[in-house]
C-alpha cells in the first residue's frame, strides 16, 4: 500500500483535536491522538548515541514504541512490533520511525493516509523535507489571544502570555514561510474561526486538497469512540465530546485582562496582521527589556508549579507513562 503522510502544524490549542477527530471520521483517513514523536524525543537524540550503531538505534525503536503505548489517549487496534518497525525502517532516523509507526496505525485501520497533530512539528520541517513520500501540511492556525487565553487554562505548555506569545508567533511564522516555500499544492491554510462558522465547506475544501471523500460522518465526530476516549483522557479536551462550538472564538475579549492583549500584540501584533486579525492597540514594536522578560520568566515557572498542583490526580496519572520514559532518557544524556 502506498501511504500519504500529512503533518499538521501550527501552535497547539487552535482546534487541532476537533479537526483531527474531523478526519479520522473519514474513509481512508488515519489521524491518531499524537504521542508527540519527535517533539520529545528529537531533543533527546544524543542520548542514544550512534544510531548506525544496531543496538542503539533498537534501544530508541524501543522507547518510541513506549511512547505510543503509554499515550494519554490510546492507540488501538495496533500492536507496534519493535523487530517489524526495524524491518520496515529505510534509514536510522527518528523521522523514518516515526512514519513507520503511522503506517502501521493506519495499516490496521485499513487507510492509506495519516495524519499527525503533533503541531510543533513545524520545527522539525526541515527534517521532515529529507524523507520521501514527503508530507502534505495543514496549518490551521487561531486568533493567538485566544489561543493564549486557552493555554493559560490548559493542562500543557506555558503560562505567562509574554512566552505564550512568543512561541505562537515563532509557530506561526515559520508555517507562513513553509506555505511560501513549498507553495498551495503541498501546504493549505485553515482558520479556525472559519471552520467554526462553516464547518462542511472548509472540510469540503481540506478533503480536496487531501484527495480524500468527503463524508458527514465527519460532522459527527463528537460520538464517535475515539472523542469519548479523548474527553476520557484529560479536562483540556473535554469539548470534543460536543457538537462544532460555532461562538468559540474572541474569548479574550472578556477573558483576558487589557495588559494580557497589549502584551500579545507587542511580541506578536505584526504576526496577528499577517494572519488577517485586527490589533486592539496598534502596532507597538519595541521590544521589553532583559530585566522585563526575566520578571515574566519567573511568575511562568511559578504558574506552571501552581498549575501542576491542581490538577486531577487521573489526569496526572495518564501522562506519568510518558514522563518517567523521557526522565530516564534524559538521565543517560
Amino acid at each position: 500500500m502506498t501511504f500519504t503522510p500529512v503533518q499538521m502544524i501550527g501552535t497547539q490549542r487552535s482546534g487541532s483535536n476537533l479537526l483531527r477527530l474531523m478526519l479520522n471520521q473519514l474513509k481512508g483517513v488515519s489521524a491518531p491522538h499524537p504521542p508527540h514523536i519527535l517533539e520529545r524525543l528529537m531533543p533527546l537524540l544524543p542520548a542514544y548515541g550512534d544510531l548506525e550503531i544496531p543496538g542503539n538505534f533498537e534501544t530508541l525503536i524501543a522507547d518510541v514504541c513506549t511512547l505510543v503505548e503509554t499515550n494519554p489517549v490510546p492507540w488501538t487496534g495496533v500492536t507496534l512490533n519493535q523487530k517489524v518497525i526495524l524491518d520496515r525502517c529505510e534509514t536510522a532516523t527518528l523521522p523514518e520511525i516515526t512514519r513507520v509507526v503511522y503506517e502501521l496505525k493506519a495499516e490496521s485501520e485499513g487507510a492509506h493516509i495519516w495524519m499527525c497533530k503533533s503541531m510543533a512539528n513545524i520545527r522539525y520541517a526541515d527534517e521532515l523535507e529529507k524523507y520521501d513520500p514527503k508530507p502534505l501540511y495543514v496549518h490551521l492556525f487561531r486568533d493567538g489571544r485566544d489561543v493564549a487565553l486557552s493555554f493559560k487554562k490548559a493542562i500543557v505548555g506555558e503560562k505567562h502570555i509574554y512566552h505564550i506569545a512568543r512561541q505562537w508567533k515563532e509557530e506561526q511564522d515559520a508555517s507562513v514561510d513553509l506555505y511560501e516555500k513549498l507553495g498551495g499544492d503541498r501546504v493549505i491554510q485553515l482558520r479556525y474561526e472559519d471552520l467554526l462558522q462553516n464547518p462542511q465547506a472548509e472540510l469540503k475544501r481540506l478533503c480536496g486538497f487531501l484527495d480524500v471523500e468527503y463524508s458527514e460522518s465527519a460532522m459527527a465526530y463528537h460520538e464517535s469512540d475515539e472523542s469519548k476516549e479523548t474527553a476520557n483522557s484529560g479536562l483540556m479536551w473535554q469539548n470534543v465530546v460536543k457538537p462544532v462550538l460555532a461562538d468559540n472564538h474572541h474569548k479574550f475579549l472578556k477573558e483576558l485582562s487589557q495588559e494580557d492583549i497589549r502584551i500579545f500584540e507587542r511580541v506578536a501584533g505584526d504576526t496577528l496582521e499577517t494572519l488577517g486579525y485586527e490589533l486592539q492597540f496598534g502596532r507597538n514594536q519595541s521590544p521589553f527589556r532583559e530585566e522585563e522578560i526575566a520578571g515574566f520568566t519567573e511568575i511562568n515557572e511559578q504558574l506552571k508549579a501552581e498549575f501542576r498542583k491542581k490538577l486531577r490526580p487521573e489526569d496526572l496519572e495518564k501522562r506519568r507513562g510518558q514522563e518517567e520514559l523521557l526522565k530516564s532518557v534524559r538521565a543517560r544524556m
